[in-house]
């Protein structure tokens, strides 16, 4: 699809799909989940490469096809939910989310520390947001910069609407690493989705019993701050969708800066794989994420895959210098 084709097809969503009754308008994007997942196109088959490992070799082909079927239907949701989510109220946003955890970001914020929340590519990261903003504790987030420029200027203004202040990953007045730093400091959170590295900077860890390379950026920032950094899953159930916000994750006494941002990304990971497992179809990673996939051929989207979500907000590399994590890689 070209660029111009795709800005159009965004901005149409968002401006004539809440006119929809809302019955309609969800039977319609379950409907275009189960053409993508008949289709079986690169997304598919990349969601369903990660999907085995998670739910191991005793799952057969059958098995797996029907959780990537509900995962193209959770993630068709995510879209749909997103297009509506300006036209939300307080009360629509609080009749769908369930939270647990919310007491202790909020003591945590209340001390005067910052929080870098980590979260995998799970459940609708915008509903969240929107739904921690209206509850009262602003966010930052970085976004990565897509093609082309108008629809991420749409995605930063959407973004920006809900009440969330949103850096671009690349091409900003400043380094978004620093300006997340500052904010930290401020006591202020700061949302990022780190179970994909986007930055060519991340760290190896083990998840799912194999190599996988996450960014380190979540992770430095906190060390370097003094932030806590505590990790958030969020998935579906049934009309609503629960956001678990976990307890900090601490920085290890006794080592080295690299090695304790090294070890906080492994526990992350951690966590990551007991949500993910609970809660498999709602995982959207239709992309290369395993160190054995990404060794194998080209580390970007270029084998078709789609995005999880446009314009995602994701983790910034570390800034050069004391903090900074060299990747591993493979010879």
């Amino acid at each position: 699809m070209s660029e111009r084709a795709t800005t159009a097809l965004y901005t149409l969503g968002w401006s004539l799909l809440r006119r929809v009754p809302e019955r309609a308008g969800r039977a319609a994007f379950r409907a275009v989940a189960d053409a993508a997942w008949l289709r079986r196109g690169a997304g598919v088959r990349r969601l369903e490469a990660n999907l085995r490992r998670v739910a191991g070799p005793e799952v057969g082909d059958d098995g797996i096809r029907a959780l990537s079927r509900a995962g193209m239907r959770s993630y068709l949701r995510y879209f749909y939910e997103m297009f509506m989510l300006e036209a939300y109220s307080d009360e629509d946003l609080r009749a769908r989310v369930d939270c647990t955890g919310i007491e202790y970001l909020q003591g945590v914020l209340a001390s005067g520390r910052g929080v870098v929340a980590a979260l995998p590519h799970m459940g609708n990261w915008d509903l969240a947001g929107a739904w921690v903003t209206r509850y009262g504790i602003p966010l930052t987030t970085v976004a990565e910069r897509l093609k082309p420029e108008p629809l991420f200027e749409r995605f930063v203004a959407f973004r920006e609407g809900l009440g969330m202040e949103v850096l671009p990953l690349t091409g900003g007045p400043a380094h978004s690493a620093g300006v997340l730093a500052r904010r930290l400091r401020q006591g202020r959170l700061v949302c990022l989705l780190a179970d994909r590295d986007l930055t060519a900077s991340g760290v190896e860890v083990a998840f799912f019993g194999e190599s996988a390379r996450m960014p380190a950026g979540p992770a430095a920032l906190a060390e370097r701050t003094g932030a806590a950094l505590i990790p958030v899953a969020m998935w579906y159930e049934d009309g609503r969708m629960r956001v678990d916000i976990r307890e900090e994750i601490p920085v290890p006494a006794n080592a080295g800066r690299p090695e304790r941002v090294q070890a906080m990304t492994a526990q992350l990971a951690r966590v990551f794989e007991g949500a993910i497992t609970r809660h498999p179809q709602d995982w959207h990673m239709l992309q290369r994420v395993f160190a054995a996939d990404l060794d194998s051929g080209d580390q970007g989207d270029r084998d078709g895959s789609v995005r999880a979500s446009p314009a995602a907000p994701t983790a910034p590399a570390p800034r050069r210098g004391r903090t900074a994590i060299r990747k591993r890689t493979r010879r």
